[in-house]
């Protein structure tokens, strides 16, 4: 495994790679996702091996833009209006698949597909190089922190991956939002980078989930460091290292997400601020309560998911 800088002859061996069923690891404004051809049965079953991950949990198609979206996903008018309104963008839309573009190892046999038009310039341009969908699940072992920088990946994943792409940290920090239509229901799958009310707006309410694995992020379990995580805390109990919110309480030791209770700022910090306290060898940390509004809804969404019973 090798980290490029992301240059014009980077992208170009990048993109070889890919072409020929390699596996690159690339930033996104979300997180790094370990990217493989979605057409390549061969390219794809690499993906599940290196992160260990089920075979029945589907994988995201990245696109170019919104025409290679349509070419491999049926779109009504719903789609339309959110493709106009939120990409290039941390959005998620599941649709009917056509069956052209992505293999049934990437749906995990389903007829519908997750499709996204990231918004990281590098990203983008290393999907118009290569010319087909890209599957680009999070760079991480199944259910583990999200890689937001190269040196995550290289840390969790090292020769599993042939090159990883830094582009530095990754400026939204939680994965994409996840809305599912291939209903008459539009329904969230998974809260994310783009809010929910602002999608809500939009289209009108959402309906939950209602259990079956169409996405990415669904798990009960997942996003999961090694310490045990205690949520809503307002100050940490002995022996507890503390992930605060606007604010440390006196006299704790911890990490802030952001001192001026800012949820964009908290997002960012989210993986990078549980990966250091890992580090520092927490085997418990005390999380700060966090609002359930905007990007605070998919931060809860994260923590709930890691604090879950692991198997």
């Amino acid at each position: 495994m090798r980290i490029l800088r992301p240059t014009r002859s980077a992208l170009a061996r990048a993109a070889a790679c890919l072409r020929d069923g390699g596996l690159v690891a690339l930033p996104t404004e979300t997180v790094y996702g370990l990217g493989a051809r979605a057409d390549d049965p061969r390219a794809v079953a690499r993906i599940y091996a290196a992160k260990g991950r089920p075979r029945f949990n589907p994988l995201i198609a990245h696109v170019p833009d919104t025409a290679a979206a349509r070419r491999i996903a049926t779109f009504d008018a719903r789609a339309e209006l959110l493709a106009r309104a939120f990409w290039p963008g941390p959005l998620t839309l599941v649709l009917p698949a056509r069956g052209a573009g992505t293999c049934a190892a990437a749906r995990a046999g389903l007829d519908s597909v997750g499709v996204r038009v990231p918004a990281h310039r590098i990203a983008r341009a290393l999907l118009a190089r290569v010319g087909v969908p890209i599957a680009a699940p999070s760079a991480n072992p199944s259910g583990k922190l999200s890689p937001t920088r190269a040196l995550d990946v290289a840390r969790a994943l090292g020769p599993r991956v042939d090159l990883v792409l830094d582009g530095g940290p990754c400026p939204v920090g939680v994965e994409s939002t996840i809305v599912d239509l291939t209903g008459p229901r539009a329904r969230l799958l998974r809260p994310g980078g783009v809010p929910v009310e602002a999608i809500a707006a939009a289209i009108g309410d959402l309906a939950a989930a209602d259990g079956t694995i169409k996405a990415p992020g669904m798990l009960a379990s997942h996003y999961a460091p090694r310490a045990r995580l205690r949520l809503d805390a307002r100050r940490p109990e002995p022996g507890e290292a503390y992930l605060g919110f606007g604010g440390l309480p006196a006299d704790s030791a911890g990490l802030d997400l952001s001192p001026g209770g800012d949820l964009a700022e908290a997002a960012r910090n989210l993986f990078g601020h549980l990966r250091a306290l890992d580090r520092a060898g927490a085997a418990r940390i005390a999380v700060a309560p966090i609002p359930s509004r905007g990007l605070g809804l998919a931060i809860r969404d994260r923590l709930a998911r890691a604090a879950a019973p692991r198997d």
